[in-house]
């Protein structure tokens, strides 16, 4: 099912399809925010904002905002 980081429940794992580069920071893209790259939302903030995600291993949290420019294929 193909869908955004943002619309990802607590648990899902995905493989990341596409990403809008112009959108994300750099930082993110050095960390593993890349095509090809596994995905998992560890966490949801009480607000909903931001969301805590694993990439290929590293921790990240990132906002809303930003996860509505990452392309994801969901496995699980």
């Amino acid at each position: 099912m193909q869908t955004t980081v943002d619309r990802l429940k607590k648990g899902d794992r995905a493989t990341i399809t596409g990403i809008d580069a112009d959108a994300l920071p750099l930082k993110l893209l050095e960390m593993g925010c890349l095509p090809g790259n596994s995905v998992e939302l560890l966490q949801i903030a009480p607000l909903g904002d931001p969301m805590y995600l694993d990439i290929n291993g590293a921790r990240l949290a990132i906002r809303k905002e930003t996860a509505k420019h990452i392309s994801v294929e969901v496995t699980s």
